[in-house]
């Protein structure tokens, strides 16, 4: 079992920069891998960024090179440094943790970015 909470979310400008954080408990957490979705109103909840348990990353590329997802397996720790925002990038942040057929989600956090 995995629970996973999220912060860091909240109102920034277009351009500015946000860091959002999601601490995990549980045991194993370094063989989960880890991602971050957001989902914004009306529309599917989609992938923003992801990282395997060997450190592996992945961006879709509507965030690639404004995004960046790091994981502290020693603090069971997973961030996501949001920079250069855009209006568009406004939803609820949620932080997974995926292994085989376990998937677990956090309770999420709002990010919104004014033009």
């Amino acid at each position: 079992q995995v629970q996973l909470v999220e912060s860091g979310g909240g109102l920034v400008q277009a351009g500015g920069s946000l860091r959002l954080s999601c601490a995990a408990s549980g045991t194993s957490f370094r063989i989960y891998a880890m991602a971050w979705y957001r989902q914004a109103p009306g529309k599917q909840r989609e992938l923003v960024a992801a990282v395997t348990s060997g450190g592996t990353t992945t961006y879709p590329d509507s965030v690639k090179g404004r995004f960046t997802i790091s994981r502290d397996n020693a603090n069971n720790m997973v961030y996501l440094q949001m920079n250069s925002l855009k209006p568009e990038d406004t939803a609820v942040y949620y932080c997974n943790a995926h292994l085989n057929a376990l998937n677990y989600w956090g309770q999420g956090t709002q990010v919104t970015v004014s033009s």
